[in-house]
């Protein structure tokens, strides 16, 4: 297993960064396909939420696959390798496994514990298996780190860690307060209508709010979120679906809004916002002068040895620096709150941003963002139970490990065992010919009894080896075994081929 994860994340990147280097899903295609074309990668998968970009990729050179993801994130992202550089992380074979899983019971999210992140994890296994990208080592990962996922979700209480970010940004709008009460018998408007809008307007529904608009750029997939919402014997709420011509509209009548598509631009302005409320759109505020804190630079091509060492370095930057980092920006480009009572509450979930942080200059208009969910969630207390979560990565991590390494002696074994039946085959044949008057019976017991001196001679050495290379440093058992018995490496090769195929492998 060559296992590399190159990315940059809320934690150790400012969000205008994350902004800018968000992946389209058509860019997303065209990163995975031009990763697979480059030399060192064999497969490859991309995990882009709002909240990271990470591109994981099977390699057989290290430092090359480093400098290739790299620059291959840069290119695809807009952001200057240069750029790019000081805020992406890199994890190597056991550590790129402990991340991924990390990831996937949400001890790495925005909000520790939110379980939304496992179905992003889904549908990137989804989009490697239909573009082909994805091959055994890929597949067997991400299978696996749903299953660590769902073990963490349903063995611990790591969902009283955190909630999702819905749930967090409706907790920030109501500023402390119940959100039932506060969002009680309020009207919603919800933009988009994709996995995180119709989280938002499920909650928002389960809060007791009056009626949720829903308005998408897709007219066909907001009827279909109207529809599932106003399904009888569910939440009884007044649902209905816009044209997105009509948000402007329905945002004067509007308390709470939620946003969360895919443009590349902003889909409410401040000014919009101000026009709604029947007010004059704030002037702008030029950015702080005072200079933004760096995170120090990641070499793109560190070695091996260094490994240990540059992910402690993403911790610490990830701790410190990176924080550092957002502060100062937000400090420098999003204006206090607007004074006065809240008229408008606004929740924008988008990367990058759906609403303009302008907004929240005006009289009477709350908003949370992204960015401010960032800072509200660093200062969260940790559940206990994080703990028993970490225990259970570990542990995972281990058996994984483990799995792999006696997975690549596996076809070896096989190879050997299909050579050893040919050697039985052969040796009756001969017997047939030198003793042509055995009947059946005689026959079949005579080929019985080779079968057994064979498999008994060949089980205990293939049952140690197996054991011997799942453990660490184990993988020079297969060439070991394919040396001793002369086996004929297309032989193996085949196998592997055959497993990889099988249809059933690796769907999930």
């Amino acid at each position: 297993m060559s296992l590399l994860v190159v990315g940059l994340s809320h934690r150790s990147a400012p969000v205008s960064v994350l902004e800018r280097a968000s992946l389209s899903a058509d860019t997303r295609d065209k990163l995975l396909q031009d990763t697979l074309a480059a030399e060192p990668a064999a497969e490859a998968a991309v995990l882009a939420t709002c909240n990271r970009i990470e591109l994981y990729a099977d390699v057989d050179k290290f430092h090359a696959g480093v400098a290739e993801l790299s620059t291959l994130l840069a290119r695809h992202s807009g952001v200057g390798l240069d750029e790019l550089t000081p805020y992406l992380y890199v994890h190597y074979e056991d550590r790129a496994v402990h991340h991924l899983f990390s990831v996937a019971c949400g001890l790495d999210s925005m909000v520790v514990g939110e379980g939304q992140i496992l179905g992003q994890i889904k549908d990137t296994l989804a989009v490697g298996q239909e573009l082909h990208t994805a091959g055994r080592l890929l597949n067997d990962l991400f299978q696996q780190a749903l299953r660590v996922g769902k073990r963490a979700h349903s063995e611990t209480g790591i969902d009283r860690a955190g909630q999702s970010l819905v749930t967090f940004g409706l907790e920030q709008l109501a500023a402390g307060g119940d959100v039932a009460d506060w969002a009680g018998g309020k009207r919603a408007l919800v933009i988009g209508a994709g996995s995180m809008s119709s989280l938002a307007a499920a909650t928002l529904a389960r809060t007791g709010v009056a009626e949720i608009v829903v308005a998408n750029r897709t007219r066909a997939r907001a009827d279909r979120l109207v529809e599932i919402l106003a399904q009888p014997g569910g939440t009884g709420v007044v649902a209905r679906a816009v044209e997105m011509a009509d948000v402007c509209d329905e945002l004067t009548r509007a308390d709470i809004v939620v946003s969360c598509t895919g443009a590349t631009g902003l889909v409410l302005t401040a000014e919009a916002v101000a026009d709604a409320l029947g007010l004059e759109a704030a002037p702008a505020v030029e950015a702080a002068d005072a200079e933004v804190p760096a995170v120090s630079a990641v070499s793109v091509v560190p070695a091996p040895a260094d490994v240990d060492r540059h992910a402690a370095w993403v911790e610490n930057a990830a701790g410190n620096g990176a924080g550092t980092v957002r502060q100062a920006v937000r400090r420098a480009t999003v204006p206090a709150q607007g004074a006065g009572p809240v008229r408008l509450a606004l929740l924008d979930l988008a990367m990058p941003r759906d609403i303009d942080g302008e907004a929240a200059r005006l009289d009477g208009v709350r908003l949370v963002d992204i960015e401010s969910l960032a800072e509200a969630s660093a200062d969260a207390p940790m559940a206990a139970d994080v703990d028993q979560v970490r225990t259970i990565v570990s542990d995972e991590v281990a058996a994984f490990g483990a799995a792999q390494r006696a997975a690549h002696i596996t076809p070896t074994v096989v190879a050997l065992r299909t050579m050893a039946a040919g050697v039985v085959a052969g040796e009756i044949a001969r017997l047939d010919g030198r003793l042509p008057d055995l009947d059946e019976k005689q026959r079949a017991e005579i080929t019985q009894t080779v079968r057994r001196v064979v498999d008994k001679l060949l089980h205990a050495p293939t049952v140690r080896v197996k054991q011997l290379a799942s453990e660490p440093g184990g993988a020079g058992y297969a060439d070991a075994l394919r040396e001793l018995f002369d086996l004929d490496p297309q032989t193996v090769a085949a196998v592997s081929r055959a497993d990889l195929n099988d249809p059933n492998r690796g769907r999930s």
